[in-house]
């Protein structure tokens, strides 16, 4: 069971939920590679971005489409307070107010880009997905946190909570190999409860050494990231599933004003849209 400690105390960042420079964890960039920054202009002010270089393939993508204009007049079709703004379906360009969006796309994904250094805290860009085993991304739609503060007991059980699910998972998905199956089969065919259920409960040690083997750190936890959830928020239950690919540097009121808009219960879509406007600086 992972275990959240207290990180030691720290002299504090000079306005640390607004000033991101300050922050610990930073990424660091090399000097010998730009970094490219992007403008979202919006009728409740503009957001800078900044790209990470670490995720080239989300980078230059982001930037390709950019430099299309493609996300000129798109709308941020999906609000959820204390969580994050979704934005970048093709169709919501022309779209009916009445109409659902999220499904418009580019027929293309991305390979997944997923690095436990780049986290969701708030601010950060980070791309959609369906839901496909290799987590490869949407090739335009986008989300950028909001999230919200938590404190050390919340972290403690989100951690133990999503590594429960993946556990599971993971026995579930041995469960269902042909093998595993036949054996199964014949063993309740032969009307022996006793042998089938030790049988199954052989299996946990296997389903142990794969959890272990997919997800090396599960229990570890970056004191740096804890902090940064506790002081000024994000959503650390979406960390290792989707690719963050960029931060935000100033604008963090805009994604505040925008994600308590009323939206429509049923999709989470603003009852007034809202449009943007994106250029590269």
């Amino acid at each position: 069971m992972a275990q959240v400690k207290k990180p030691t105390p720290k002299p504090k960042a000079k306005n640390p939920a607004v000033k991101q420079t300050t922050v610990k964890h930073q990424v660091v960039h090399s000097n010998a590679q730009k970094i490219q920054r992007v403008e979202v202009i919006t009728e409740y002010g503009t957001i800078v971005l900044k790209l990470y270089n670490e995720t080239p393939k989300h980078r230059d993508n982001f930037v390709k489409l950019v430099k299309e204009g493609f996300y000129d007049s798109l709308l941020f079709h999906r609000v959820i307070n204390t969580f994050m703004i979704q934005g970048g379906d093709p169709n919501s360009k022309h779209s009916d107010t009445s109409e659902m969006l999220g499904s418009g796309d580019v027929g293309y994904k991305i390979p997944a880009e997923i690095n436990p250094a780049l986290f969701h805290k708030k601010g950060a860009l980070a791309a959609a997905r369906d839901n496909n085993p290799e987590k490869a991304s949407s090739g335009c739609q986008f989300y950028i946190v909001q999230g919200k503060k938590y404190t050390i007991k919340e972290l403690e059980q989100m951690i133990n909570n999503i590594n429960m699910g993946r556990k599971q998972k993971v026995l579930y998905d041995l469960y269902q190999r042909d093998t595993v199956q036949e054996k199964i089969n014949a063993l309740q065919s032969s009307g022996d409860k006793e042998i089938t259920r030790k049988y199954i409960e052989s299996l946990q040690p296997a389903a142990d050494r794969e959890f272990t083997a997919k997800y090396p750190k599960a229990t570890e936890v970056d004191m740096d990231q804890i902090e940064v959830y506790q002081t000024l928020g994000g959503t650390p239950q979406l960390d290792g599933d989707y690719t963050v690919f960029g931060e935000v540097e100033s604008g963090l009121n805009v994604i505040d004003r925008i994600a308590k808009l009323p939206t429509r219960d049923s999709d989470n879509r603003p009852l007034q849209n809202v449009r943007m406007k994106i250029r590269l600086l």
